[in-house]
C-alpha cells in the first residue's frame, strides 16, 4: 500500500507506515496520507494506539484521497493530535459532520481545513465516486450547515478555509463562518451555485482576506460585489461563470482592491471595455494574472491590447 510522508521536528521527509512510526521518529510535526487508498479506519486506531506519544506535537495531517476513513477514523487520528493545525480531507466521500464534531472536540488550534470531496451516489449500499476530468478538488454531499456551524464557533482563528463543491451547504452555514472567522485570509467557495448575496454580502467582514474563489457563483450580483470590494487585501480573486455580474461590481473591486494579482472573469458576458480600463487605472502594477475569455463585451482583449493595459501580465488564460 503506498506510504504516507512524515516530516520530523528537523524537517527531514521520508516514507513510512503509520504502524511503525513510534519506533522511528518522535516530535513528528506533518503526516501526508494523500492518496493512500489501501488506508482504513482500522488504521488509524492502530496509529492511536501505538504512537500516541509520536503525535502529541503534529501540526498538520493530509488525509486527502483516503475514501476508506470515515468519521470513526477521524475520531481516532484526531484524538492522538491535540497541537494540530492544518487538516484536509478533500475526497474523503465517508466522512460527516460527525466526523467533524470529532475534530473540532480533539484539535481546538485549527487555522487552516480543507473540507473539498467528492460528489456521492449510494447505490444499494455501494459507494460511487465520479471524478471530474479536469478537476484537482471535489466535494462531499455529507458536508451540511451543522459542520459550518461547529467550525464556526470552535475556530474563530481560523485563516484558510477550502469548501469546494459541498453542495449541501445554504446561506446559513456560510453566514455564521464570515461572522466569527475574521481572521480567515484564504477562502474557497468554488462551484458552490446555492449561496446568495445575502451571505456574499457578509464576506465584506473579512479584512485579512486575500484569496476568494467564487467560481461558479451565479447568484452573485453586483451588490454583492461590491460588498466583497471592501475586502482591500484581495489578491486572488476567481469570479468565473459569475454571470449576474457586470462592469459596476468589477469596477468597485478594482477602485477598492488596488493590490489585485489575479482575476478571472471567464465566461461574464456583462462586462465590457470600461472596466478593465478601469482596472488598468487602478490595477496595472499588480495584475499578472488577467482571463477576459469569453467576455464577449470586452473587444480589447487580445494578448496585445491586454499587455498594453496591464504590463506586468504573464497569464492571460486560467481555464482550458
Amino acid at each position: 500500500m503506498p506510504f504516507p510522508y512524515c516530516s520530523s521536528a528537523h524537517g527531514v521527509i521520508e516514507h513510512s507506515c503509520p504502524i511503525h512510526l513510534s519506533g522511528r521518529y518522535r516530535y513528528i510535526k506533518e503526516i501526508i496520507l494523500e492518496f493512500a487508498q489501501d488506508i482504513e479506519d482500522k488504521h488509524l486506531t492502530v496509529l492511536r494506539s501505538k504512537c500516541m506519544g509520536s503525535l502529541q506535537d503534529l501540526q498538520s495531517l493530509n488525509l486527502n484521497g483516503c475514501q476508506k476513513i470515515s468519521d470513526n477514523g477521524i475520531e481516532a487520528v484526531t484524538s492522538a493530535c491535540p497541537k494540530l493545525k492544518a487538516f484536509s480531507i478533500y475526497w474523503n466521500v465517508r466522512v460527516t459532520d460527525l466526523g467533524i464534531k470529532h475534530l473540532v472536540k480533539n484539535c481546538k488550534g485549527i487555522i487552516d481545513l480543507n473540507l473539498s470531496g467528492c460528489k456521492l451516489w449510494y447505490i444499494h449500499n455501494i459507494y460511487y465516486a465520479k471524478v471530474p476530468n479536469c478537476m484537482t478538488l471535489y466535494t462531499t454531499k455529507n458536508i451540511l450547515d451543522q459542520s459550518l456551524h461547529l467550525i464556526a464557533d470552535n475556530y474563530q482563528e481560523l485563516e484558510i478555509l477550502n469548501l469546494t463543491r459541498c453542495i449541501k451547504l445554504t446561506d446559513g452555514g456560510l453566514q455564521q463562518i464570515l461572522l466569527k472567522c475574521s481572521s480567515l485570509r484564504s477562502l474557497n467557495l468554488y462551484a458552490l451555485s446555492s449561496f446568495t448575496d445575502n451571505a456574499y454580502k457578509k464576506i465584506a467582514l473579512l479584512p485579512q482576506l486575500r484569496f476568494l474563489d467564487l467560481c461558479g457563483s451565479q447568484n452573485l450580483s453586483d451588490e454583492g460585489l461590491c460588498c466583497i470590494a471592501k475586502c482591500k487585501n484581495l489578491a486572488s480573486l476567481n469570479l468565473t461563470w459569475c454571470v449576474r455580474v457586470t462592469d459596476l461590481g468589477v469596477l468597485a473591486i478594482a477602485e477598492s482592491c488596488t493590490s489585485l494579482e489575479f482575476l478571472s472573469l471567464f465566461g461574464i458576458v456583462g462586462v465590457t471595455d470600461k472596466c478593465i480600463e478601469t482596472l488598468s487605472k487602478f490595477c496595472s502594477n499588480t495584475l499578472t494574472t488577467l482571463d477576459v475569455n469569453g467576455c464577449i463585451g470586452i473587444k480589447r482583449r487580445s494578448r496585445d491590447e491586454l499587455l498594453q493595459l496591464f504590463p506586468h501580465l504573464r497569464c492571460f488564460k486560467v481555464h482550458s
